[in-house]
């Protein structure tokens, strides 16, 4: 028999099972720069805008491989019969978060805030993951008055880990 065609036939039969094994290997990266809870996500928030570290508020929000990974295939705008793109949808998004992010800065951005606490007025269940709506942190400032602030707009919690999902803020 000759050789050539013996490993051709060799790598052909394994072929498929390698195929198998790498595909059952493949995981998507969990979500980066996460926090064990609302709270805390929202204490980085603000201290964050208390020095004005923008990249840091980019930081800890939804990339567009988190997005793209993690969340789309599970929004109701993937669904095939609403024919948009990805991308149109995180470009729209990210557009928005950036433009609020920008005002949050420039409205609270070096303020010496201390967080009380963080509260939604709702969620929503979108399989793997929880997205909490319009998040309202609860600070205290100046001579221990107590008020509250829209920096950011959602939450995502996935896996116990917590990030911004938006800045995108209705007012």
């Amino acid at each position: 028999m000759d050789l050539r065609l013996f490993s051709v036939q060799v790598i052909g039969a394994f072929l498929p099972f390698v195929a198998v094994a790498l595909t059952g290997c493949v995981q998507v990266r969990p979500l980066g720069n996460t926090f064990p809870s609302a709270d805390v996500l929202a204490a980085e928030v603000i201290g964050a805008l208390a020095v004005k570290d923008c990249a840091r508020l980019e930081a800890v929000a939804l990339s567009e491989w988190e997005f793209r990974e993690h969340v789309w295939d599970h929004l109701p705008a993937a669904r095939p019969e609403r024919n948009l793109p990805w991308s149109y949808v995180w470009g729209d998004l990210h557009q928005k978060s950036e433009r609020m992010l920008t005002q949050g800065l420039a409205r609270h951005g070096g303020r010496d805030y201390q967080l009380v606490s963080v509260t939604f007025s709702g969620k929503t269940d979108y399989g793997p993951y929880r997205v909490h709506r319009d998040a309202t942190f609860w600070v205290r400032h100046g001579a221990g008055e107590t008020a509250a602030i829209r920096v950011i707009g959602s939450m995502i919690e996935k896996d116990g880990a917590w990030k911004v999902f938006s800045y995108v803020v209705d007012e």
